[in-house]
């Protein structure tokens, strides 16, 4: 049992720490880009928990919104 759960573990470790030459470049634009998405996102899910805030709290404490 354990000879397979080794030998899996080798091969993933091969697969995931070898060195591989990267041909693709990321300018300068490419992490702000994914900063703006990132803020984004946060905010969307603010606006919407703010607008959904109530209905949450009475889903979980089994109380109905008046």
């Amino acid at each position: 049992m354990r000879k397979p759960l080794l030998l899996v573990a080798c091969v993933m470790w091969l697969m995931l720490f070898r060195e591989q030459p990267v041909l693709g470049y990321l300018d300068p634009g490419s992490g702000s880009m994914l900063l703006q998405l990132l803020l984004g996102g946060v905010a969307g899910a603010a606006v919407i928990g703010r607008l959904y805030w109530q209905r949450l709290l009475a889903l979980f404490s089994g109380r109905q919104k008046r």
